[in-house]
């Protein structure tokens, strides 16, 4: 299916992205008092981060993807998962019937939707009181290595920004008029990589891609270069999950 914004080149690189951090993730199913069965819609799954999360949690997924590429890798890495089903599909158009799900979750996917159209589709396939999430896993900043790789692309690209990836979704989600009031979860993750994989992770950076350019390789070759000038075989990189989840009205 054809979108605004295109995966099919990153989608291998995509594997190697750090899990959302668990504890946030079971907040979240116990906020919406979810359970073993429950049905849950995970729209923009890409390759199964948050699919592969919830259906070891004995929840029924229904994992809905628009990019070939990024669906066939989720479908290979959750093929022996009887509670795991694939369907393309976008956040604004789902294909799912309506007042089927008992939870709508959208991982690292929101900001690339229309959001308000979004939010309407996921009020019409939740059943009644079901609950709506969005979340990102967000570097932290301030740690040492990050802020050089910060600065290495501010450098390059001196105008470059995350987006709505980074906002408060509160405002979003309250202004639909459609869900309860909105809870905002955060819990710290940390994630080892490679120096390769740490390279190859970068080369999944849409946001960097689509701002960078022309000057995306000579971005991403400039972080390479740093990281393997700090002679180390691994880095940690500390991440916070940040989960927006509210119930439909």
């Amino acid at each position: 299916m054809k979108t605004e914004w295109d995966y099919t080149a990153l989608a291998g690189a995509y594997v190697k992205r750090p899990n959302y951090a668990e504890a946030a993730i079971d907040a979240m199913l116990s906020i919406a008092s979810s359970k073993k069965g429950d049905k849950i819609c995970d729209v923009g799954a890409g390759v199964a981060h948050l699919t592969l999360l919830l259906a070891d949690r004995g929840l029924d997924l229904v994992a809905v993807e628009p990019n070939d590429a990024m669906r066939s890798l989720g479908v290979q890495r959750t093929e022996q998962l009887a509670n795991v089903r694939w369907h393309e599909g976008t956040g604004e158009e789902t294909g799912q019937a309506k007042q089927s799900f008992d939870m709508v979750t959208f991982g690292s996917s929101f900001n690339v939707c229309d959001r308000q159209q979004a939010l309407i589709e996921t009020s019409r396939i939740l059943k009644p009181r079901g609950w709506f999430a969005c979340m990102w896993n967000h570097r932290q900043l301030e740690d040492p290595i990050q802020a050089q790789i910060e600065a290495i692309i501010k450098d390059i690209v001196s105008d470059y920004g995350y987006g709505s990836r980074r906002e408060d979704q509160t405002e979003v989600i309250d202004s639909s008029g459609m869900f309860g009031p909105v809870i905002h979860l955060e819990s710290r993750v940390l994630h080892e990589q490679s120096i390769e994989e740490c390279v190859e992770a970068w080369r999944s950076h849409a946001t960097l891609e689509r701002q960078s350019g022309k000057v995306f390789e000579d971005v991403v070759v400039a972080i390479e270069n740093y990281l393997q000038r700090l002679n180390v075989p691994t880095i940690q990189i500390p991440y916070s999950t940040n989960i927006w989840v509210a119930q439909l009205r």
